[in-house]
């Protein structure tokens, strides 16, 4: 696969937000309810989002674009509470920031192959099965 600034600035930009939320959801004060944290969080998501969909929907019509919402909309906003929600519990019981997120990325993408075969029929290899061997192996030597 030949490098393409266009393939792979949504990865980069996922990686450098990811890094930044869990720096965020680490440095979530202890005394703060998590769920008044995200209230903020959301609020401050929703005035962006809203500003960007101008800036690249060249004065398109929000509310139009609204009507086009299914069910994946609302579920993904139950998604979003529960990951962030999660994260920030995950470090508030005492996971650190070079394991906690690595176990459940690892536990997420074991889930994911078996979505992807199941849900979305999408191919299982040998080469993922071992790819599964790996992540195990990987959550055994870094909870030892």
């Amino acid at each position: 696969m030949n490098f393409s600034l266009a393939l792979y600035w949504p990865i980069l930009l996922a990686v450098f937000s990811d890094i930044f939320y869990q720096i965020c959801a680490k440095s979530t004060p202890a005394n703060l309810n998590p769920f008044a944290s995200l209230t903020v969080t959301y609020l401050v998501g929703a005035v962006i989002s809203t500003v960007i969909f101008f800036i690249t929907s060249g004065g398109g019509n929000l509310l139009a674009q609204w009507k086009e919402v299914n069910w994946s909309t609302f579920v993904l906003g139950l998604a979003i509470v529960g990951l962030e929600a999660g994260a920030i519990y995950m470090y508030k019981v005492g996971w650190a920031v070079n394991t906690g997120y690595i176990v459940k990325a690892i536990l997420l993408a074991i889930a994911l192959i078996a979505v992807g075969y199941f849900l979305y029929k999408e191919s299982f290899s040998l080469h993922k099965a071992l790819g599964i061997l790996a992540c195990l192996v990987g959550l055994y030597l870094i909870n030892k």
